[in-house]
């Protein structure tokens, strides 16, 4: 196994001293495949909003709040993942395989026992989780079926999604793309059959759209272990004993946790912008479901840019070449962010068509293409949040991303949504003003402190 891992090491990373322009390619090359994972990622959610949202109003915003709890359960996975993917990245920098291997075995371990914690959460606690986000009782009733199927995989989400994790590390982007792909075309197939009863099967409605996610969450995860087991891009589960390790434990976490921290507190502060939105009523939210949706297509060069700049500032760094660590991010943000205001662009010239697509309601499409153009003006500074947060904590620097995020949703999206919409009677627009407002200070912050350069001295 050695010999094979240093040399995909010698083969991937750069050459020293290398140009901007040079580098260009070797940060696409990392960062399309990961634009392209992301798509795929979202294309189960948007999969679910499509196929749902022409079954009516209720549907459509029973599955919008309970996948807010499903992203509530990626936290404990982010904490892992991008501890993982910080100290891999840095392993591999330096040419140490052996440590970057021992790096995954703890990884995977504790996929497996967060995975297990978030599953038996999701279904002891569905009901009451779809009742505290203010939904009505039909509501509440297909939220918690959604629920209840969709998390019963999450033991496979989770090693899915920290396995790719490590791989990205690693340097390998394509890997986890294919991963996705497969993971989204069984979701595609079994949800559009079992919602709309083909093929001789039943009509199940929501519940088939959350069959489709979890059969694929399934499938995705155990191919992962499957490939990690056999050995890929240098890394190999079996290259030593699954025992667990509390140094490095600790080290994972050490870098993870302000991250988890900051996801839970960003995703709670969410909720609770969720929850105002919400209140606006079931046509409001529902058209805030689909514009979120179609927006977040912008999010998949975002998510791209900023995994090549995690790998990229942590490999510059194990190096021992902070310089290149920092060259790297800008260059992964000036290419994302281009990308990213071209699709602002769309969003604003072509919101009607676009969330046309997602529903036939009339009255959803009205109250969600002013959202979607609204938000075509705030890409740049989302790519910023997105791809300058990735570059530190690449870098092991976590703290400050965690701070920035969690005080930006807590004291600048969720008061001025409750103002605007509470208080001003602005309705659905108020609510994306006020996020607009939250995506121009955290881009402007997470730029600020990348331009720093403190997180150079960051030990991990």
């Amino acid at each position: 196994m050695r010999p094979f891992a240093l040399g995909h090491v010698r083969r991937a990373l750069p050459a020293a001293g290398e140009s901007s322009l040079a580098r260009v390619p070797f940060v696409l090359k990392l960062a399309l495949p990961s634009a392209g994972e992301q798509l795929l990622s979202m294309l189960v959610g948007l999969v679910d909003t499509f196929l749902v949202g022409h079954l009516g109003a209720a549907p459509l915003a029973a599955v919008g709040l309970a996948n807010q709890w499903i992203m509530f359960a990626m936290v404990l996975f982010s904490a892992v993942g991008t501890g993982a993917t910080a100290l891999i990245a840095r392993m591999v920098g330096a040419r140490d395989m052996d440590t970057a291997n021992r790096v995954l075995r703890q990884a995977m371990l504790l996929a497996l026992a967060f995975g297990a914690m978030m599953t038996a959460a999701i279904e002891i606690w569905a009901e009451p989780a779809m009742v505290l986000m203010g939904a009505d009782a039909e509501t509440v009733g297909l939220g918690v079926t959604f629920l209840t199927i969709a998390g019963s995989t999450y033991v496979f989400a989770s090693l899915m999604f920290i396995g790719n994790a490590c791989l990205r590390g690693a340097g390998d982007t394509r890997t986890p793309l294919w991963v996705m792909l497969i993971v989204n075309g069984i979701n595609i197939v079994v949800a559009w059959v079992l919602v709309n009863g083909l093929l001789g099967f039943p009509r199940l409605g929501v519940a088939g759209s959350a069959v489709g996610a979890m059969l694929g969450r399934l499938v995705g995860g155990l191919l992962v272990i499957f490939l990690l087991w056999r050995g890929r891009s240098g890394l190999c589960l079996r290259s030593g004993r699954l025992a667990l390790d509390l140094s490095l434990v600790r080290r994972i976490l050490r870098v993870g946790i302000p991250t988890g921290v900051e996801q839970l507190i960003f995703r709670l502060g969410m909720m609770s912008y969720v929850r105002v939105v919400a209140a606006l009523g079931t046509i409001a939210y529902a058209a805030h479901q689909v514009a979120i949706n179609a927006e977040s297509l912008s999010y998949m060069p975002g998510f791209g840019f900023a995994v090549a700049a995690t790998t990229l500032v942590g490999q510059g760094l194990g190096a021992k070449d902070p310089e290149r660590s920092e060259r790297d991010g800008f260059i992964a943000f000036a290419i994302g962010a281009g990308i990213m205001t071209v699709m602002g662009i769309c969003f604003i010239i072509f919101a009607r068509p676009i969330v046309s697509f997602f529903t036939s309601e009339a009255e959803v499409i009205a109250a969600g293409a002013g959202p979607l153009r609204l938000v075509g003006f705030s890409q740049l500074f989302l790519a910023s949040s997105m791809i300058f947060a990735g570059a530190l904590r690449g870098a092991g620097d976590t703290r400050v991303p965690m701070l920035i995020n969690g005080a930006s949703v807590w004291g600048v999206r969720v008061p001025l949504a409750l103002l605007f919409t509470q208080v001003l009677g602005m309705g659905l627009i108020g609510a994306w003003i006020a996020m607009i407002t939250d995506l121009a200070i955290r881009g402007t912050l997470m730029f600020t402190r990348f331009q720093a350069g403190r997180w150079k001295t960051v030990e991990v």
